[in-house]
């Protein structure tokens, strides 16, 4: 999987203090006519910020009731489980060569496929092409060589200090229709070299393309982005453990064999083949996890690896609940999903399953995939017509002359090439998005959904896409999924009334449950609506696990803001049957779990487990600040930056640490390099602003609050602290026209327009005052100081 050059793409979420869901300014503190801008508040309330890869967590549907991704009927991982030797583990398993010799049909086809060579050591009957002859070849600045020697591999290429170095191959990982090589870096670390050999092409590629990545970079080969120990091993091979020491930032990774074996799937088999190697007289076989071929099982195990998530135990095993070891990503504010649920990033397949209506309607993976050979069962259009054939019950007929408007078979004539439209990952890997999406066109035109019309014919306009579906199949394109689309891209913006049809979604009872969690984590930055804290609490009790899972991340903010049936709520998940439930409420409620508790020791282990990455000390540094050990919280936020130098949002949070620390110089520094690794994020310039202010020149705060707007005009914050500031240099005109352009990003914060009233008021334009204050009780009546602004005004 080739990684971002910085593993954090945006800015953390953070719990809203206004509507627009962005800090707030000092919080709660009284306006006044002059520039107050308290950076210390400000950075103690954004501190409170989410998880970048927290525990997202995904399920079946509640309508679907025959599966359930948490179903807490299947035997749980305890603690004890996780803390057993690795001895004690892998001596539970035989091997996949122990299945030869009853199951040699399976095992012929298991061997040679995409997980039978999953990884593996180099051999010479598959590897000796790509380095003999040797090659040199320029690829972006870089020169590398690669060459045999016997049957031991090279590569030359740019290593740690950008020299050219010369490293041994160690193993080689993936297949087809790449294969990428592993070289000791020392410690017991494995790094995958972004150079890959493409056996179809028979030439040598870099995986990054012509980025011309350069050591140092989190993303670069020789980076944490890149390591195999924490980014590969674990779907690479059978039952892996990690291990890694953070005293010593170093690995003792091991597994129980080699590659995705038999027992990655079937769980451990020691004993089922000692039975049959020698059966017991009148004994029954031991059972095997999933020897009853469980479908719903079947589904959590598949998922374990072909899913884009972030691990809770890092000793997941087939029969075990998904939720109980993983979290997933899923559609939410960000853009790692399109808004209609197609795959933007290299997100696998697993989450666009989940939120298909195959998935709703009972399909599984063994339904289309064969688990040993990895292939389909069917070639073609004819594994979609054993079901919309009539044959499978509420599944639509299909008559493909009349519903493709393509020759069968042919580009356009494949049910996948609309309904599961390829995106390249890796330069050379081609993955279909397993949404079972319907093309829009429509919705390439309004939100720039890519839609699988114009992904074929390119030479096109989506007008002409618009026409053609629109001619072809009528009102039938305008379904339930296109508006809930625009609803997704609409509550992105965090515009007034946004949250609505979320809220709606989250409520409504024949909305799937997959897309009641998307809703509930869209409703987080709206929780000061009593609406919706009230819905996320009932949420919080939904029979899904996805649901309550997504719910205990929403209500967050809202614990931190000390709303108490929120916390109350959250209190009750901490003893939820599924641990990615625990584990959100107890990061929801991080400054207060017991440590000693079960979802406090679940939370630990969640942090410490990802230590090795910059993301895991950023976030066991934001444990610490929200326990109030601020030293410790400062040590793990600056080995962030260390580790990942070119993180704008990561030099953001450092700087936010930095000035509740008292250190404003590096504060400034750190915003100041936020804002040049990431120019376009208006968010890093009204931080800066507020650095600056705490510096005390008023000159660089306003040309910070200038850009700011200028790069983010909805930006709410930055247009209101400009008026205040405009104000304060005697700009009045050009403050009540940045206080109007804040009310219009943000219309739901009284501060807004009872500082234009104020102004207002200063100027002597008493009815314009007056009418401006009432709009302040309007967004939130009682609100005193524009009660008091309004009694001051009486005699005038």
């Amino acid at each position: 999987m080739a990684k971002p050059r910085s593993q954090s793409k945006s800015k953390q979420p953070q719990a809203p203090s206004g509507s627009d869901g962005r800090a707030g300014l000092g919080g709660g503190m009284i306006l006044s006519l002059t520039v107050l801008i308290c950076l210390g508040l400000w950075w103690k309330f954004a501190s409170e910020e989410d998880l970048s890869e927290k525990p997202l967590v995904v399920s079946q549907d509640a309508s679907n009731a025959h599966l359930d991704l948490g179903d807490s009927s299947l035997p749980p991982a305890s603690m004890d489980r996780l803390q057993q030797s690795d001895a004690s583990v892998f001596a539970q398993y035989a091997g996949s060569s122990s299945c030869v010799d009853c199951h040699q049909e399976v095992f012929d086809k298991w061997q040679p496929s995409n997980h039978g060579m999953a990884e593996r050591l180099p051999h010479p009957s598959v590897d000796q092409k790509a380095f003999e002859p040797s090659k040199s070849f320029d690829i972006g600045s870089v020169a590398s060589q690669v060459s045999a020697e016997g049957e031991s591999y090279r590569i030359q290429t740019q290593g740690v200090g950008r020299t050219n170095r010369l490293h041994a191959v160690e193993r080689v990982i993936g297949h087809d229709p790449l294969r990428q090589f592993l070289v000791d870096q020392g410690k017991g670390r494995m790094q995958a070299v972004d150079l890959s050999w493409d056996p179809h092409q028979q030439d040598w590629f870099n995986v990054y393309g012509e980025e011309d990545r350069a050591a140092g970079e989190w993303g670069h080969w020789t980076g944490r982005g890149m390591n195999w120990n924490s980014m590969c091993a674990g779907c690479h091979n059978t039952r892996l453990r990690k291990n890694y020491d953070a005293s010593s930032d170093s690995y003792h990774t091991t597994m129980a064999e080699m590659s995705v074996g038999c027992e990655s799937c079937h769980g451990p088999l020691k004993k089922h083949v000692e039975f049959y190697r020698n059966p017991p007289p009148g004994e029954s076989p031991p059972e095997v996890p999933l020897g009853k071929r469980d479908a719903d099982q079947v589904l959590h195990t598949c998922g374990s690896c072909h899913s884009r998530r972030t691990e809770l135990t890092g000793d997941f095993a087939p029969g075990e609940p998904f939720l109980d070891h993983y979290s997933l990503v899923v559609p939410d504010a960000s853009d790692i999903y399109y808004p209609d649920g197609q795959v933007r990033e290299e997100n696998y397949v697993f989450t666009s399953f989940l939120s298909s209506r195959m998935h709703h309607a009972g399909v599984h993976c063994l339904d289309c995939h064969d688990p040993h050979s990895n292939k389909t069962i069917l070639p073609g259009n004819a594994l979609c017509m054993r079901c919309h054939s009539g044959g499978y019950p509420g599944s639509p007929v299909i008559q493909p002359d009349q519903h493709m408007f393509h020759p069968n078979e042919t580009p356009g004539g494949r049910c996948v090439d609309c309904h599961m439209p390829q995106t390249t990952y890796m330069q050379r890997h081609p993955r279909r998005d397993h949404g079972f999406t319907i093309p829009d066109p429509l919705l390439t035109q309004e939100l720039g959904v890519p839609n699988a019309c114009n992904r074929c014919h390119e030479d096109q306009t989506t007008e002409w896409a618009i026409e053609a579906t629109e001619r072809w199949y009528g009102d039938r394109m305008d379904r339930p999924t296109r508006q809930r689309a625009r609803w997704m891209a609409a509550a992105r913006t965090s515009k007034e009334g946004s949250h609505r049809p979320m809220l709606a979604m989250l409520k409504d009872d024949q909305t799937t449950a997959f897309w009641k969690s998307v809703a509930a984590r869209m409703l987080d930055i709206w929780w000061f609506e009593d609406e919706v804290s009230e819905a996320l609490v009932e949420a919080s009790r939904h029979e899904d696990a996805l649901v309550r899972s997504q719910t205990a991340i929403a209500m967050g903010p809202a614990a931190q803001a000390d709303h108490r049936e929120v916390i109350a709520a959250l209190e009750r998940q901490l003893e939820d049957p599924i641990r990615s439930v625990r584990v959100n409420a107890a990061w929801s409620l991080r400054g207060e779990v017991r440590s000693g508790s079960l979802a406090g020791q679940e939370l630990e282990h969640f942090l410490n487990l990802h230590l090795d990455q910059p993301s895991g000390q950023m976030q066991k540094g934001a444990f610490h600040l929200a326990r109030g050990d601020l030293p410790e919280a400062l040590k793990r936020y600056q080995k962030a930056v260390d580790w990942d130098p070119n993180s704008a949002p990561l030099r953001h949070e450092l700087a936010v640490v930095c000035s509740m620390s008292g250190d404003a110089g590096r504060a400034l520094k750190e915003m100041q390099e936020a804002c040049r690794l990431d120019p376009e994020e208006g968010e890093y310039f009204y931080k800066l602003a507020l650095a600056w202010n705490e510096m005390g020149n008023q000159q660089e705060v306003m040309r910070a609050l200038e850009e700011a707007v200028r790069v983010d005009p909805g930006h709410s914050r930055a247009w209101y602290n400009l008026g205040l500031a405009q104000n304060g240099k005697g700009q009045k005109e050009e403050a009540l026209k940045s206080l109007i352009r804040a009310e219009s990003a943000n219309p739901f914060d009284p501060e807004i327009p009872y500082a234009r009233s104020t102004i207002l008021l200063n100027l002597g334009r008493m009815e314009e005052a007056r009418r401006v204050a009432e709009r302040a009780l309007q967004i939130q009546p009682g609100y005193s100081p524009a009660l008091n602004l309004l009694g001051s005004m009486r005699g005038f």
